[in-house]
């Protein structure tokens, strides 16, 4: 019989745990696993640790496939995507615990930006030489001055 992933059941329970201790839950999480959405350049070593407490994040939903929630990196607002699959491990700043996780790796993929860039290029070189009709030369900026026109 095939059972569900325990994972997002044990990352629930963990951050109840901590929350009800009035701790601060932490994540750490596999950046470079399929699905992962977070802010890049706080990444380190293919890791990003993420703080989870109710202060820190908004609209945190801990759910069967992933946890999404909303948070500030130096004021600037983002919606983080983790799959369960990605969380490394859960624990408290303050003292440490928690537990840690296996790493999947038949979901974690290495960053694929590389050939997806090189897909947009050909795309975009075929849609450019399709549109092309022979014209070389830029359009021409309008003349005159640039006028407002008060619509009511």
């Amino acid at each position: 019989m095939n059972m569900t992933s325990n994972r997002p059941y044990l990352i629930r329970a963990y951050y109840d745990w901590i929350v009800d201790n009035n701790l601060t839950p932490h994540l750490v999480v596999d950046a470079n696993f399929s699905g992962v959405v977070v802010p890049n350049e706080y990444v380190k070593d293919g890791q990003i640790v993420l703080n989870v407490s109710p202060s820190a994040c908004g609209n945190l939903q801990i759910g069967d496939v992933d946890i999404e929630f909303d948070a500030r990196f130096s004021g600037v607002p983002r919606h983080l995507i983790v799959p369960a699959g990605a969380v490394l491990a859960i624990y408290a700043r303050e003292n440490g615990a928690g537990t840690m996780f296996p790493r999947e790796e038949k979901h974690s993929q290495g960053p694929k930006v590389e050939d997806d860039l090189d897909t947009l290029k050909a795309e975009i070189r075929e849609i450019s030489d399709d549109d092309h009709d022979g014209d070389d030369e830029p359009p021409k900026p309008p003349r005159g001055r640039p006028t407002l026109k008060v619509v009511k």
